[in-house]
């Protein structure tokens, strides 16, 4: 179930980080309302997960994947442009993550 809770976590967060885009610096009422709510949803399910894994794992995996999700946002949403170095940085991200999760002990399953 802390996996559910973190991958929750990591969808707020996103949504939270694209709200607060789209907020254009808290100009706009209902974006910065979401932004607040969001990362307040997501921190709280970050803690429920912090019950169960260890905050080092669990931070490395929320914002790792999170650094992906909104630069694939960016990317789809608001027309921002990735170059090459910054896809294989992200693509290394997502290769740490996988070694954490198949071969940590310190990631609990």
């Amino acid at each position: 179930m802390h996996y559910v809770y973190l991958l929750f976590a990591i969808v707020t967060k996103t949504i939270g980080t694209s709200a607060l885009q789209a907020s254009q610096q808290f100009t706009r009422f209902w974006p910065s309302v979401l932004v607040v709510v969001a990362y307040g949803l997501s921190f709280w399910l970050m803690a429920l997960t912090l019950k169960v894994m260890p905050v080092g794992i669990v931070y490395a995996i929320w914002s790792g994947l999170g650094i992906v999700f909104i630069a694939a946002i960016g990317y789809l949403v608001f027309n921002q442009k990735l170059d090459l170095p910054a896809v294989l940085g992200m693509g290394m991200i997502l290769a740490g993550i996988l070694v954490i999760h198949l071969f940590s002990n310190s990631a609990t399953h």
